[in-house]
């Protein structure tokens, strides 16, 4: 028996890079995982087949984040297979934006849509699907504090506004038990990192030399802090942001 049997969960961008890492951490945690996909179904379903495969429990919801309708359209998906919410994951972002001098009104409306708007929406009309004492867990960033990096200005402005989000609905959703944390990531193997980490020369030694721990995330590490925030031992955490970077904001 896992510490989260019998819960349900949604992560939102859950087929994945840091949103498969937190599903299968979940589902092995035994959590019934809803793994929601924007556009790559192929890779959602390679998630399900993966928590499956380690014995637990998985379907896969298919809807693009930052259109009209988005998250009424998750949770109608949502609906048709599970009954009520114990886990929401806040995860799916659009993870960089163009530099200050070069975006324009089209991107930076859609980075906000997609990181801001969405997360909102979600949580919004989620909240009266969630049972008393669940969890809200908002994925944001490093850059959000005190790692500036003016070339991804507008992404970082959305994890900004998400953790005033996060501190603000733990007030909102806290009579009921629910708690509602940011968790931030510094630089993670993943395939959106990929093209930096593998694709140049230093990239690799330079995100490692960023972290104090001398070496470069992966989701697991991302993954095991959004599992303690989801069980019953993070349960007088709310509000808060944790630093997840490895140490690459001192």
């Amino acid at each position: 028996m896992g510490v989260l049997t019998g819960r349900t969960a949604l992560v939102t961008g859950g087929g994945r890079g840091i949103g498969r890492g937190i599903a299968e951490r979940l589902g092995r945690d035994g959590a019934r995982v809803a793994v929601h996909y924007g556009s790559n179904e192929a890779a959602a379903k390679e998630t399900v087949a993966a928590i499956e495969a380690a014995g637990g429990s998985a379907f896969a919801i298919g809807v693009e984040l930052g259109l009209p309708g988005d998250a009424e359209a998750l949770w109608e998906s949502f609906d048709r297979q599970a009954d009520g919410l114990d886990i929401l994951v806040n995860n799916a972002g659009i993870g960089t934006s163009r530099s200050f001098d070069e975006i324009d009104e089209t991107e930076y409306d859609k980075v906000f849509a997609v990181n801001v708007r969405a997360p909102h929406f979600i949580s919004r009309l989620g909240a009266s699907r969630l049972r008393d004492g669940g969890r809200v867990i908002n994925i944001s960033s490093g850059l959000a504090r005190n790692a500036a990096m003016p070339d991804k200005m507008a992404y970082a402005m959305t994890k900004g506004a998400l953790d005033v989000f996060t501190r603000d609905l733990s007030k909102v959703l806290g009579p009921r038990g629910i708690t509602v944390n940011s968790v931030a990531p510094g630089i993670i193997d993943t395939d959106s990192t990929a093209e930096f980490l593998h694709g140049t020369e230093d990239g690799w030694a330079q995100a490692s030399a960023i972290s104090a721990l001398g070496r470069v995330g992966t989701p697991a590490d991302v993954a095991d802090v959004v599992a303690f925030l989801a069980s019953d031992d993070g349960r007088w955490i709310t509000g808060s942001w944790v630093d997840a970077t490895g140490g690459s904001l001192m």
